[in-house]
């Protein structure tokens, strides 16, 4: 797959910004079309060693405003305190028509809009960090700016480096309880698993190939068999065995509620920092 687009500006590339550009460049995006700015000059220099157009913000204080003059693509890499206050900084510099595209949790596209000249499109997207590695699971949400063609641009950004679901804004929060928070979940049960393993008696690294092992293998199986994940969960359950014996523990911690839980969790903390 190749990518073209249009001039792109990345404001403040950080580790999830930073996993979109890898994913973009390693589908053919052309790096001169790339301008992109970090904090630290260091992090700039690294940058243009791969061949992009890079600037620091600490040595250069034009450095964002530059780089949205006569991009037709901006993505906003800064955390949501932030996003404000760089709206602020480049809007008199966006080019008329813009997709300016933000990946930070709780910040509305409206409150964004309110900071843009009237003809700039704002798009949210929220990806998941799997993205770096070419599985990453994208939300996509246009503001009242956004038109089709819009929301199409924005999701070029992130599909080429996994899924991309548009939703509703109003669903967007939820949808990154699940799949952007959803690799912490993922982390955290192989962690606490090796853990388990560990007790057992085992070393960690026998525990790790154990847990890790088994869990790439489950996953590789659920998608390459078309099956559904309680299907092959009974397959594995042999009745009165040692799998139903274990397995009815899980299912008596109850685990979708906990993840309910979880994910509710991750909404509410999303709808404080949409008030900051």
């Amino acid at each position: 797959m190749t990518i073209e687009l249009p001039r792109t500006a990345l404001l403040g590339v950080g580790s999830m910004s930073g996993a979109v550009l890898d994913g973009l460049l390693a589908a053919g995006l052309a790096p001169e079309t790339v301008v992109l700015t970090t904090k630290s000059e260091a992090s700039a220099a690294a940058h243009r060693e791969r061949g992009l157009h890079a600037h620091a913000t600490d040595t250069d204080p034009d450095a964002n405003r530059a780089a949205v003059r006569g991009a037709g693509v901006v993505v906003l890499g800064v955390k949501p305190f932030v996003i404000g206050d760089l709206l602020d900084e480049v809007a008199g510099d966006l080019e008329p028509g813009a997709v300016v595209v933000s990946v930070a949790v709780g910040v509305t596209t409206a409150a964004m809009e309110a900071r843009v000249p009237d003809s700039v499109r704002v798009v949210r997207a929220l990806p998941n960090t799997p993205i770096g590695v070419g599985h990453g699971v994208t939300g996509i949400s246009g503001g009242a700016s956004a038109d089709a063609v819009a929301v199409a641009l924005a999701s070029s950004l992130f599909d080429v480096s996994g899924s991309v679901i548009e939703v509703p804004e109003d669903r967007l929060d939820a949808l990154s309880a699940v799949s952007g928070s959803g690799p912490a979940y993922v982390f955290l049960l192989i962690e606490q698993w090796q853990q388990a393993a560990e007790s057992l008696g085992f070393t960690p690294e026998q525990a790790e190939t154990m847990v890790q092992g088994t869990m790439r293998g489950a996953v590789e199986l659920l998608e390459r068999s078309g099956r559904e994940p309680a299907d092959l969960r009974r397959a594995v359950t042999s009745p009165k065995g040692t799998t139903e014996r274990a397995v009815a523990v899980l299912q008596d911690a109850d685990l979708a509620a906990t993840l309910r839980r979880a994910a509710d969790a991750a909404i509410a903390r999303a709808e404080e920092l949409s008030k900051l």
